[in-house]
């Protein structure tokens, strides 16, 4: 939970959206993917996250639904109002932003801290939900057959955190080419498109995994599998504690619903690799198809190899459900 979430700042408009979303996915890319856990790297940090090769695993990837895109609706216009003379030196709009410490960035950090508190509970119904399925389809309880919580985490956000960063002579941060020596300070961290991946040791972490690392959740397409990672030695040094999120698209979903067609992707995956895909429409299954986004294996193999997120084990999917 966040503290710091203030639900005064979300508007009346932003809450009669979330209200009627609450507990379910959500279009674009979010899913719920039944995988199978097909390699582990690390034994070790793997028996810590409890996870075993030829274990079934669910990942579910959603977040605060309309409640979230209408507080940063909300708070985007409003800052378009008040600050209009800072947006106008910036090199593009979408990092329009308060100053730190405004009355206006105050106000949306609180509301933006109530999204992410109500992205977790969306996602713990979906789960609990999840989890009813399980023991209707087994005959079981979800306790018996061991369904517990990895990690819950939100991307797309900013967090205030200490880091060591390059201090000037009046200790303000700094470009390492004109610092004068290092020092912590409290910032304001955005994860855009990233998560957070803080190493062994990190007081944030929670009890469980503070002497292994933050586990990592990196989803691939619906036909190319996931990553469980740990937060790396170096990326406190090199990322403010942060790797990427996802494969990341190479084209946009307009140009894919060009290139792909939704039934026929279905069809494929289900014959070549013997996956199920569950989705609205067959426009949704083209725009998330296999072939719109980066190769999952080359991005986790860049992220261990720096050091910022350490391969943990290796997912394949065996159904996928698109929002």
């Amino acid at each position: 939970m966040r503290p710091d979430a203030d639900p005064d700042a979300v508007s009346q408009k932003a809450k009669d959206r979330g209200k009627n979303q609450v507990g379910s996915l959500g279009s674009g890319n979010h899913f719920l993917e039944v995988q199978r856990v097909t390699d582990v790297f690390r034994p070790d940090v793997a028996a810590e996250f409890g996870l075993e090769e030829d274990q079934i695993v669910v990942l579910i990837h959603c977040g605060s639904r309309g409640l979230g895109h209408q507080i940063c609706s909300d708070y985007l216009r409003e800052i378009e109002k008040r600050h209009g003379d800072l947006l106008a030196d910036l090199p593009d709009r979408e990092l329009a932003a308060a100053p730190a410490g405004s009355e206006l960035a105050e106000d949306y950090y609180g509301a933006m801290c109530a999204a992410i508190n109500f992205a977790w509970v969306n996602r713990q119904l979906i789960m609990h939900r999840t989890r009813r399925v399980f023991e209707r389809v087994f005959g079981r309880d979800w306790e018996e057959m061991e369904m517990e919580l990895l990690y819950d985490v939100a991307h797309n956000i900013g967090k205030k955190e200490v880091h060591e960063v390059s201090v000037d002579e009046d200790g303000h941060p700094t470009s390492p080419d004109e610092a004068v020596g290092r020092a912590e300070r409290e910032l304001y961290v955005h994860r855009k498109g990233a998560t957070r991946a803080f190493p062994a040791g990190r007081p944030e972490l929670p009890a469980a995994y503070r002497d292994v690392g933050q586990p990592i959740i990196i989803p691939g397409s619906m036909g190319a599998g996931s990553y469980v990672l740990r937060g790396g030695e170096h990326s406190l040094d090199l990322s403010f504690g942060s790797t990427a999120h996802g494969a990341g698209r190479t084209m946009s979903r307009t140009q894919a619903k060009q290139e792909f067609w939704g039934e026929t992707v279905r069809d494929e995956l289900r014959d070549q690799q013997k996956i199920y895909v569950k989705a609205q429409s067959g426009a949704t299954v083209a725009e998330e198809a296999p072939g719109v986004y980066k190769d999952v294996d080359e991005v986790v193999r860049v992220s261990d190899e720096l050091g910022i997120g350490d391969k943990v084990a290796r997912t394949f999917p065996v159904c996928n459900i698109k929002g």
